[in-house]
């Protein structure tokens, strides 16, 4: 992986782009700091897939479970001092 300042990345902004289409990811810094990444098209796509990703909450994770282990207790609950 690349690091370069922003200054730089200006003057060579085309070999960087050749770099993120050969695969390499190129880590842009501005006073020292990440602030950007330069990839390829094709690593944006999986990395935005992997974030649009729903993952299920809890209920819906327990209910695929095989059986009948998790299903609700008819019983009311008990009270509980706070």
């Amino acid at each position: 992986m690349r690091t370069i300042a922003l200054k730089d990345a200006k003057a060579g902004f085309s070999h960087l782009v050749d770099a993120a289409i050969k695969g390499e990811f190129v880590t842009i810094t501005r006073h020292g700091k990440p602030v950007a990444a330069l990839v390829s098209v094709e690593a944006a796509d999986i990395a935005r897939k992997a974030m649009e990703k729903k993952r299920p909450g809890l209920v819906a994770y327990l209910r695929t479970f095989p059986g009948d282990a998790f299903e609700r207790n008819p019983a009311p609950s008990r009270p509980v001092d706070l």
